[in-house]
């Protein structure tokens, strides 16, 4: 994180304990208290961290995993709208393996992918990789902080719930894409890590991933939130990419001269950089 993240996190984390007063939290409130809401050392304990630990935190020192998120999420009694805040700013570490594979998006179809201005459009791994999205797809993503990996977007990242309106449809979705992937290469230690790790995070994904596959086609769902734009109704149009086996190019264009089509050219006006690969290719 650059040292704007790290300020920025601190400010966070100082503000938000002192909303919180310690019989919130099952503290004693008794005595003379020298800060407003909890002081650092309460809330280490509460969220199970050593008081150091916290301090460097809250100095912009540290840069905390997923797991210690939520439990500051927790102790800090955040509300969803704090938490996706929380992890915005936190971006938490993730340590996690590259893929066996090597999948390239070629400079041909990336130019494509940049000179689509009227829609969001990216291309998809065969494991649900996002790598490599256009100006506006960032835009339309900026609140993720999961955002390397579609299954990860969804069943993770505390924006996904907001985001994806129909997200019950988009998850039995992206569950059936991720089986097929299985199926077709079921000794790439990538996706069983990913399984393995959308299995023990998501409750919502080990009950989609033990269910049988529902008959019939399944899509992504067309309505997403955007917090600057408010909701939006989009297409999803997926394409293979027929010079790279295994690899989707995703759109989604909104209905000419609709509601939807004058928010994407809004947030348009916020996408200033071009594609950039979420990973290196």
């Amino acid at each position: 994180m650059d040292s704007e993240c790290n300020d920025l996190l601190g400010r966070f984390l100082r503000e938000r304990r002192a909303l919180v007063r310690p019989e919130q939290a099952g503290l004693p409130a008794g005595g003379r208290r020298l800060v407003p809401g909890l002081r650092r050392d309460e809330v280490a304990h509460l969220a199970g961290l050593s008081v150091g630990y916290y301090a460097r935190l809250e100095q912009g020192r540290e840069r905390p995993t997923r797991q210690t998120v939520e439990s500051l999420a927790r102790a800090l009694r955040l509300d969803e709208q704090a938490l996706v805040e929380l992890y915005r700013l936190a971006r938490p570490t993730a340590g996690r393996r590259r893929p066996d594979r090597v999948e390239r998006v070629v400079p041909e179809v990336l130019a494509l992918l940049n000179d689509w201005t009227v829609a969001p459009a990216y291309i998809l791994g065969w494991s649900g990789d996002v790598l490599v999205r256009n100006p506006l797809a960032n835009v339309l993503h900026n609140r993720f902080v999961f955002s390397d990996n579609l299954l990860r977007m969804i069943f993770l990242d505390p924006a996904g719930r907001e985001f994806f309106g129909d997200w019950s449809g988009t998850a039995r979705a992206a569950v059936r894409d991720l089986r097929h992937a299985v199926r077709q290469t079921p000794d790439e230690r990538y996706l069983r890590e990913l399984v393995g790790e959308l299995a023990i995070s998501s409750p919502d994904f080990r009950r989609l991933w033990a269910a049988a596959e529902p008959p019939g086609r399944l899509t992504p769902g067309t309505h997403f939130h955007h917090p600057d734009v408010g909701d939006l109704h989009l297409r999803t149009e997926t394409f293979p990419i027929t010079s790279a086996p295994g690899l989707r190019l995703v759109a989604h264009p909104a209905e000419p001269d609709s509601r939807s089509a004058q928010a994407l050219a809004l947030l348009g006006t916020l996408a200033t950089r071009p594609g950039v690969p979420v990973r290196s290719q």
